[in-house]
């Protein structure tokens, strides 16, 4: 279980005047002199071509270096065009890759199961960039994408010449999913007029990182089995690394309430939300939110398992749950 260090508590270490101001046990350490840590806790892998999908890297922005995983599945029919979906990893906005063996499987699976091309957007990171860099980043990705549809280039027409662009989906689990859906509150500002080709059909949101000041009854009271990826002192540490310096979890960042100027007309939404999970409560209240705002919401839960089931898979009913949240993503895609 992950655990959260702060400056207001009293076993800081102190080396020389350095002092590790937050941490989140074997993740992330952040010193008061700017020095940032991140052990690799989770293995780094290159993209791959396998029977079943191949994959590479590529850069969308090269002033900032961005680059993401493309996932092109195999499949018989040369004359029909795929789904695209855009996926955003999680880790609190301050850890993670996607280039993380765990994302690399899912996602690789996920492309060749259901039948989609997939777009791994690596972002950048809090503290050393705070959000909205990573909204910004997202947003990045979709001007490049659009840029694709449109000059066809020769390096990209590997995966591009089967895709179907105005066929597009935006993802992610956790903190990705809380960047998928501010991704797509901006994308919906222009009203898919200034993104075509691409049309936004749906959002697909993972057990969603959303927070607030005022505590749920699950973050207060579910208890967390030891393979749960969340707890709720390290979901606080995340949104002190990320969020502007002297915001608190009730900025508009963290709560998927639509205003009067971004309450348009989002795609439909699916909310995937783990029973076990600290943030359920939050889940089914921004299923609320989207519901009374007349946007279309499909969930499900599923028992038994906590945060980030689908990418961890060291508890007997994550495979199962894996399988079944993927024919759900699967289904959900094809009937828009």
């Amino acid at each position: 279980m992950v655990t959260a260090i702060s400056y207001d508590h009293l076993n800081l270490r102190k080396d020389h005047g350095i002092v590790v101001v937050e941490e989140i046990e074997g993740l992330i350490k952040v010193y008061n002199n700017g020095h940032i840590e991140r052990p690799p806790i989770v293995k780094n892998v290159p993209p791959n071509s396998l029977p079943h999908v191949t994959s590479k890297d590529v850069i969308f922005h090269n002033p900032t270096n961005l680059w993401s995983r493309i996932y092109l599945p195999t499949y018989n029919n040369p004359s029909k065009k795929l789904p695209l979906l855009v996926y955003f990893h999680g880790g609190g906005f301050s850890v993670g890759s996607a280039a993380w063996k765990c994302y690399h499987d899912f996602l690789s699976t996920l492309a060749s199961k259901i039948g989609v091309i997939i777009m791994s957007v690596n972002y950048r990171l809090a503290p050393e960039n705070r959000l909205p860099a990573a909204y910004d980043d997202g947003f990045q990705a979709i001007t490049w994408l659009k840029n694709q549809a449109m000059v066809n280039s020769k390096e990209q027409n590997w995966w591009s010449t089967k895709c179907n662009f105005s066929n597009m989906f935006i993802s992610g689990d956790s903190a990705g999913a809380n960047i998928a859906y501010h991704v797509a509150i901006r994308l919906n500002s222009y009203n898919n007029y200034n993104i075509k080709p691409l049309c936004l059909k749906g959002v697909i949101l993972i057990q969603p990182f959303f927070g607030g000041e005022s505590r749920t009854h699950s973050e207060k009271y579910s208890v967390q089995p030891p393979y749960s990826a969340l707890n709720l002192s390290a979901s606080d540490t995340y949104w002190r690394i990320a969020l502007p310096v002297g915001s608190n979890r009730d900025h508009p960042w963290c709560k998927p309430r639509l205003s009067s100027t971004n309450n348009m007309k989002l795609p439909s939404v699916l909310i995937c939300i783990s029973e076990m999970d600290i943030l359920k409560d939050r889940n089914l209240e921004m299923c609320n939110v989207l519901g009374e705002a007349g946007i279309k919401v499909e969930k499900h839960v599923y028992k038994g398992v906590g945060h980030a089931f689908h990418i961890l898979h060291n508890s007997p009913l994550s495979q199962p749950r894996t399988q079944d949240m993927m024919s759900h993503l699967k289904a959900f895609i094809y009937n828009q």
